[in-house]
């Protein structure tokens, strides 16, 4: 490894960490971390190309790009079905039983999403990938948020716990390859 190299996991691994310790609902952490390597990036691209080709949807293809051009990908996702108990019906029921009872008698699909969700899970999701973005930036470290990357890993059972997951995949070279896709 080269110091870009050691610098480029310094900052993936301070990503992760920010992402764990950003402010949680009720302080209940359902927050997941997955560092995706280089060598697990084709596979991971593959997955993303596949998916676009397959419902037609070319912002996977163009991000599955991106993602195999990349140095790694932070994979963060939530285990949003989950509840805190407070009823606010953020996630559509009347109640924290009523949407757990809906995600029991939920069949599992192949979709790139599992609902329902706890709206207060998912906005700690949204900080956390945040927080994670901003630690990158602080570090110099090119990156772009890709609901596409986290889809495929959601799809591919790197994150098989998480209902939604998003990706960011990071760079370090000369010019930043998520700028003029």
């Amino acid at each position: 490894m080269n110091g870009e190299d050691n610098g480029l996991m310094a900052a993936l691994t301070l990503m992760a960490l920010s992402a764990r310790t950003a402010p949680k609902g009720k302080g209940k952490d359902s927050i997941v971390t997955r560092i995706i390597l280089k060598e697990e990036l084709p596979a991971l691209a593959a997955r993303m190309k596949a998916f676009g080709e397959e419902y037609h949807l070319s912002l996977f293809i163009r991000d599955a790009g991106n993602v195999a051009a990349s140095a790694a990908c932070l994979v963060v996702g939530v285990r949003g079905q989950e509840t805190l108990g407070i009823d606010c019906q953020g996630c559509g029921y009347p109640s924290c039983s009523a949407m757990s009872e809906a995600c029991r008698e939920r069949e599992v699909t192949g979709s790139p999403f599992a609902g329902p969700n706890c709206i207060m899970k998912i906005t700690d999701l949204g900080i956390a990938i945040g927080s994670a973005v901003k630690t990158a930036s602080m570090h110099n470290l090119d990156n772009r948020i890709m609901y596409s990357a986290g889809v495929a890993a959601r799809l591919s059972g790197l994150v098989p716990e998480c209902s939604v997951a998003y990706g960011i995949p990071v760079s370090a070279t000369g010019k930043n390859i998520y700028f003029d896709r």
